[in-house]
């Protein structure tokens, strides 16, 4: 981890927002939530955004639409009806996603709502083909206790997940139509967790929560971790796409760091008295300078017809190449904003460089007329292009001022953050009319109540208890979601410690050499069933599991018999067990039952995964016994 700061002191106040796909019907139709390759129909649609009752449009909605895109549709017709090509109004919300969602409620000590009711949220990147995602409060008020404090849960939503984008194109948007109607439960908290570590917590207990309904979808994608974060005196920023847990922390370190380092560059502009009227869209036109310069990115814009444009910002010379987060400065969040037009822009801080001269960056000095304490940018496009993208500049030099600017930003692979949008407005909500209220019944809340699932800590400690299996076996099993296939196994007349060793020892100790994650749990089901048959020793798993990982097409019993790994009857295992008896009888002779190690060695090197171990163990003690007695 980097550095240890004092998060009290910094006010440090985090929310985190958790989105987990339901593994039911889509939301509001009934087809299978299920993701595909296979496409045979498509359309296109266009999008714009509409005021509010109050007369305010959302400003990441409005965003999106000054982009001018087009939004291309791919689906399937198993899985999208007309509901989700916005042809044919939504059925009832599927009973499934409604219960699971009121049982995560319970879990989460919160208090479900006596009527449900969905409305519309405004969202016109394309990646809901009406234009709106439809999301109903489930319950509200529950709460996450923790070493640091208790974290609360205002609301718990049941929504519909939006389209996957395929690709982009110029100024059009590809989607795949599956994705979207799948229920997403929506789990929100207040922004009362103060430690990054406490963060990691709260979304482990949620996502225990989740998991314990075992109605879940897992895997990547099916699960979204948004953070909110802000300092006393920064802003609230908000993180999307934070796929692993353990990331968590250090996402939240790296954004107290830049936003630390936005308070710094502030107050340094504050001292160089820089105001925000300071900053100008003027726009200079230095094209002549660069008519013979070495730098290919700026040659190839003036050879298409482009021009390079400079803009003068003053006091921020030194200010631009400050790094604000390992290996990214505020120039980089001004390439970020600029990005929607140009690949790129050059400032001041890090020229000479990238093939431009010392002496063109003199003259474009010279042309703006710069103080030593003054900056410039430049950018080399299309003339409109490069208008636009250096106005973006300007904006977030003018922000700059003032510190923060609230913003959604994206989580990279790194731990650093990237310029998405805007923070979305209030003003995005309004009633859905094609669904009427759902009453949730006293009884149906009681039923789910006397039967709630038991939360995977829960279910380690029974597993300890119950199948006297050591703690971090029955850890691993839940963690990794093995459980229910443990317990069936289990029923199915399996030693719980075999089951619990095959399916954790055995599996991951494979992970380095095969990929087992395409072994499927049928393939499992099938080995154990050859194994309870007599069919195979447990020696024979590992090698069965090692070739279905290269080969999922096959099944157990075919590479059972392919690799010769079916047990021999107990008189072939005895005749060779007499063989190799026979080849070592002057050792025997000599040793007597000294000679015991040897030779099970060499009978199991025979032997091995085709004959239970203790068989051959007490066959080859009978046979030594034998010989010495003689």
């Amino acid at each position: 981890m980097g550095m240890e700061f004092d998060y009290k002191e910094l006010g440090l106040k985090v929310g985190l927002e958790i989105h987990r796909q339901l593994d039911t019907k889509k939301l509001f139709s009934p087809v299978p939530s299920d993701l595909h390759e296979d496409v045979d129909f498509r359309f296109q649609r266009r999008l714009r955004p509409t005021m509010s009752e109050l007369g305010e449009i959302d400003p990441a909605a409005l965003e999106e639409f000054k982009k001018g895109r087009t939004f291309v549709y791919e689906g399937n017709h198993r899985f999208t009806d007309l509901v989700y090509m916005d042809e044919e109004p939504p059925h009832k919300p599927d009973e499934e996603a409604l219960r699971i969602s009121l049982q995560i409620a319970y879990l989460l000590n919160a208090i479900p709502v006596d009527e449900v009711h969905f409305m519309r949220k405004i969202v016109i990147d394309g990646s809901n083909v009406s234009g709106f995602q439809r999301t109903a409060i489930i319950a509200m008020n529950g709460r996450v206790d923790t070493p640091w404090g208790s974290v609360g849960i205002p609301t718990i939503c049941l929504e519909e997940d939006a389209c996957r984008i395929v690709e982009r194109e110029d100024g059009k948007v590809i989607y795949r139509l599956d994705r979207l109607g799948i229920p997403l439960v929506e789990i929100a908290t207040t922004p009362d967790i103060h430690h990054p570590e406490q963060a990691k917590v709260v979304a482990k207990y949620i996502g225990d929560a989740l998991r314990a309904t075992r109605k879940v979808k897992r895997g990547l994608g099916t699960i979204r971790q948004d953070l909110n974060i802000s300092i006393r005196g920064g802003a609230r920023i908000e993180i999307k796409g934070v796929q692993e847990l353990d990331m968590i922390p250090l996402i939240i370190e790296r954004e107290v760091e830049r936003q630390m380092n936005l308070l710094k560059i502030r107050d340094e502009l504050r001292r160089r008295e820089v105001k925000q009227e300071d900053i100008k869209e003027a726009f200079y036109d230095v094209t002549e300078i660069f008519k013979n310069t070495d730098s290919k990115i700026i040659a190839r814009a003036i050879k298409k017809g482009g021009k390079v444009l400079a803009v003068k910002l003053p006091g921020f010379r030194g200010l631009i190449g400050r790094e604000i987060q390992p290996g990214r400065r505020l120039g980089t969040e001004m390439a970020d904003r600029a990005r929607k037009y140009v690949r790129g822009i050059f400032h001041i801080d890090e020229l000479p460089n990238y093939g431009i001269s010392g002496s063109e960056v003199n003259e474009v000095v010279e042309r703006l007329g710069l103080g030593e304490n003054d900056a410039f940018v430049l950018v080399a496009a299309e003339e409109e292009t490069a208008r636009k993208a250096l106005r973006e500049v300007v904006k977030r030099a003018r922000e700059a001022i003032e510190g923060v600017p609230e913003e959604t930003r994206r989580a990279l692979p790194d731990g650093n953050t990237q310029y998405m949008r805007p923070l979305p407005g209030k003003a995005r909500m309004y009633p859905e009319t094609d669904i009427p209220p759902i009453l949730i019944a006293d009884r149906m809340k009681g039923e789910i109540l006397a039967n709630l699932p038991e939360l995977p800590q829960e279910r380690v400690e029974r597993y300890i208890r119950e199948y006297r299996i050591d703690r971090s076996l029955a850890e691993t099993l839940v963690n990794d979601e093995r459980d229910e296939l443990f317990e069936e196994l289990v029923k199915n007349g399996v030693k719980p410690s075999l089951a619990a060793s095959i399916l954790v020892v055995v599996l991951k100790g494979l992970k380095k050499e095969a990929p087992i994650e395409n072994i499927t749990d049928e393939h499992i089901r099938e080995a154990f069933e050859l194994y309870l048959g007599g069919k195979i020793a447990k020696e024979a798993f590992e090698e069965i599991f090692k070739e279905l990982a290269e080969n999922p097409n096959k099944t157990a019993k075919q590479v059972a018999e392919e690799k010769g790994l079916t047990l021999l009857s107990e008189e072939e295992v005895e005749r060779i067990i007499e063989e190799v008896v026979m080849a070592n009888i002057e050792v025997i002779r000599a040793k007597g039952m000294g000679a015991m190690g040897m030779i099970m060695g060499r009978a199991m090197a025979k032997l091995r995964g085709r004959a239970d171990g203790k068989l051959v163990s007490s066959l080859v003690r009978k046979k030594i016994q034998e010989l010495a007695g003689s």
